[in-house]
């Protein structure tokens, strides 16, 4: 099974290799990690302590941000080094603060995995919720690095709890722990053999807990909604607008939304301002050229940029979030969770426990279409207690499930690690 895994691999490397000229994205993919070792030698010297954070995406950084933040006070003499799978990780965050050193995860070959963790030395390493590699987590092992997995979750559909896989089975041993989100994924490790888990619950928790304590002022989405009811249309696709424009088209003109599609397009959010048939600002067309003469009477505010949107929830009555509604994956619910505003989804959920937690505790609302989008819409607009109280739900659940990070920290003091 390892000789096909690694021949599979290196196919797989010559079709990206081809492709990589049809696709943006891919090409960045590609061209990225011809960096990875060029800048972990100019960040990393030999003297140097680190600590590894493999994140496949943005969201899992999210997860690893309050661990990081932690760490960066238990061990100040360490260098942090992040790796990302997927260039909308990296893009996002190469330039954080949090991180000495960011990089693209070279592709997982034993040559690559040996040559990575040479040149980063780790005393101490954490995979974010999944991507397991198994070349990088048996170099791990071999050489003794404690490993451990954050945020864990596991389901019964993937490829460790089939009878022929004891490939991926050997690569979970390299994890000397893992911190999982849930009880269904302790059940199933512990149904092949693993015993060295805790349910620590997800981090993510954590990292949004504490945006509510933040300055989250933004004057110029004051100055849009001023009093009247505000729908955030949080990290939408086209999918979810399809969805939400029947209602935004017939709303009352004293609720305002705000659209912050999850990729900024200026083809896209063009079609997008089209189909709007109430007056709409782009944030590009405006603050962004210090413009801010037609705010006041917009009904519709696209945000055409990013790393605003945490922010904006502050503003929110209501929040549509989403990926949901076609096969994108759900995006984060937890951030406008928090401020204790109701929440709608599209229909695709299933994979998200947090979505499935909070739809069965009536603080979250999925609708499989534009009828079903309006009619929930209406409700909350229109019954204030109704939304009140479903907004109470979102911000007990967030409070009641943070923690995580502590039982990390806790952990790594009683073991020593680092």
């Amino acid at each position: 099974m390892s000789l096909f895994y690694n021949i599979l691999l290196y196919i797989s490397i010559g079709i990206l290799s081809i492709v990589q000229h049809l696709s943006k994205k891919i090409k960045l993919f590609m061209a990225g990690r011809k960096q990875t070792f060029q800048i972990i030698a100019r960040g990393i010297s030999p003297q140097d302590k680190t600590i590894w954070f493999h994140c496949a995406s943005l969201g899992e950084f999210e997860q690893g941000v309050p661990v990081i933040e932690s760490l960066k006070t238990s061990h100040p003499n360490h260098k942090i080094v992040v790796s990302f799978f997927s260039p909308s990780g990296y893009e996002n965050k190469k330039n954080t603060s949090l991180a000495d050193v960011v990089v693209y995860l070279p592709m997982d070959t034993k040559r690559n995995a040996k040559k990575f963790i040479q040149m980063i030395r780790p005393s101490l390493v954490f995979f974010v919720k999944y991507e397991f590699w198994p070349n990088f987590l048996t170099e791990l092992k071999q050489q003794n690095i404690k490993t451990l997995l954050i945020s864990g979750v596991f389901r019964k559909e993937q490829l460790f709890f089939k009878p022929y896989a004891g490939f991926m089975r050997k690569a979970l041993a390299s994890f000397d722990h893992f911190f999982l989100q849930d009880n269904t994924s302790k059940e199933l490790l512990e149904s092949i053999g693993f015993t060295n888990t805790i349910v620590s619950g997800d981090t993510r928790f954590d990292r949004v807990s504490r945006q509510i304590e933040m300055d989250n002022t933004l004057d110029f989405i004051a100055r849009f909604k001023k009093n009247d009811l505000c729908i955030v249309c949080g990290s939408t696709w086209e999918e979810d607008q399809d969805v939400l424009l029947e209602y935004i088209n017939q709303a009352p003109k004293n609720v305002k939304f705000i659209i912050a599609p999850h990729a900024i397009d200026a083809g896209k959010v063009s079609v997008l301002k089209n189909k709007i048939n109430t007056q709409t600002v782009l944030y590009s067309q405006t603050i962004a050229k210090g413009n801010t003469k037609n705010i006041d009477t917009a009904q519709v505010f696209i945000i055409d940029t990013i790393g605003l949107l945490a922010k904006i929830y502050h503003y929110a009555d209501i929040v549509y979030v989403g990926g949901g509604a076609g096969t994108k994956g759900l995006h984060n619910i937890l951030e406008p969770a928090t401020f204790g505003v109701p929440i709608v989804i599209g229909k695709n959920y299933n994979n998200f426990p947090e979505a499935v937690k909070l739809r069965s505790l009536a603080g979250l609302f999925s609708v499989e279409n534009s009828t079903q989008c309006k009619t929930i819409l209406s409700k909350l607009v229109e019954d204030s207690n109704f939304r009140n109280k479903t907004g109470m739900i979102c911000g007990h659940f967030v409070d009641s499930n943070t923690g995580a990070t502590n039982t990390i920290a806790k952990y790594l003091e009683i073991h020593k690690l680092g």
